[in-house]
């Protein structure tokens, strides 16, 4: 068994709100329950989703209600402790973990459920495992809950960022037909790598939308919000389509970047088109996203940076101005927590 210390360097949310800061330190390392597992993680993904947590402007339970310090949901590593009535993994395993109301992979060594553990399969790097736990096994959840059919057209509006091209991606492997509707060379470059069928650049064109309809032949059978500035005129990507439907996966703010539907007046009705939400993925979903990945159908391009960048890596994120990150804990030497 490894020798496991009693603490650990972790990402430590100072000033939770608008202004936060994240400060690199070192936290004890917990000790795992009678059904929870001892991870020692090697890598974790950075998502917007940890900056909304951290600047606490959702909605949701604050970090501090429940009295986690270290955000993070989407660390990769290996097991290094079972509890006592863990019947279904081992020490020396790879998993996947997450954390919300525990600290989370914002921290190097973390527990996580046994009922709530993924194991990593042979040949998916932690850099690519990490991030399935979120962004890839939300996009399996948002396609299966859409169920669309081979050959119908999935839109992803912001589909060239983190967890779009993840969509885009795991949406092609499944037979789906995607659009990206998003900006810039590099995007559009990286979406036709990975299997983007059109690329609609909104700001050289004069109407997307009618680009999208154009292609489609009236409209998407799909369409997969993950860029939440796009949920005010996504659902015109729909079009006349029959059926269509409009999956709302990107979070924000609330009573920003609102979606409005006039019952009296629209014809979203009459055509039987949906708006749902899918936030969350189940650990079977879990598998299916990694497994994904096993077959070659998933890759990841992320920018990997040590933690001794860590705040300024999430600030940036904050900004806008990355779509993700994937932090390494064996990139910070003891002398830089001094």
């Amino acid at each position: 068994m490894e020798d496991i210390p009693t603490h650990c360097i972790a990402g430590v949310v100072v000033n939770e709100g608008p202004d936060f800061h994240l400060e690199v330190t070192q936290v004890p390392v917990p000790e795992p329950g009678p059904h929870e597992v001892l991870i020692k993680l090697n890598a974790t993904g950075l998502c917007m989703s940890d900056v909304h947590y951290m600047l606490n402007d959702i909605g949701t339970p604050s970090m501090s209600s429940f009295q986690t310090r270290s955000p993070g949901h989407e660390g990769a590593g290996v097991i290094v402790k079972v509890g006592s009535d863990v019947t279904s993994l081992k020490v020396g395993q790879r998993a996947v973990s997450t954390g919300l109301k525990k600290p989370g992979t914002y921290q190097q060594y973390v527990v996580s459920p046994e009922r709530y553990t993924a194991l990593i399969p042979d040949g998916v790097d932690d850099y690519v495992a990490g991030p399935v736990m979120c962004s890839a096994a939300t996009m399996v959840h948002s396609l299966r809950t859409a169920n669309l059919s081979p050959g119908q057209w999935a839109v992803f509006p912001g589909g060239g960022g983190g967890v779009g091209i993840q969509g885009v991606q795991l949406a092609s492997a499944m037979g789906l037909r995607p659009i990206v509707v998003d900006t810039g060379s590099q995007r559009r470059e990286l979406c036709t790598k990975y299997g983007s069928e059109h690329f609609v650049d909104f700001k050289e064109t004069k109407d997307p939308v009618a680009d999208v309809l154009a292609l489609t032949d009236g409209g998407a059978h799909g369409v997969f919000v993950t860029a939440i500035q796009a949920y005010p005129t996504a659902m015109q990507y729909l079009g006349d389509r029959v059926g269509g439907k409009m999956m709302c996966i990107g979070i924000g703010p609330p009573k920003q970047n609102v979606i409005t539907l006039d019952p009296s007046i629209s014809l979203f009705m009459v055509r039987n088109q949906s708006v749902s939400s899918t936030i969350v993925s189940s650990l079977n979903e879990i598998g299916l996203a990694l497994d994904f990945a096993k077959r070659g159908k998933l890759h990841l391009e992320p920018e990997v940076i040590g933690v001794s960048q860590w705040n300024e890596a999430v600030q940036k994120l904050k900004n806008g101005q990355v779509a993700g990150y994937s932090s390494p804990f064996d990139k910070l030497t003891a002398d830089e927590l001094t």
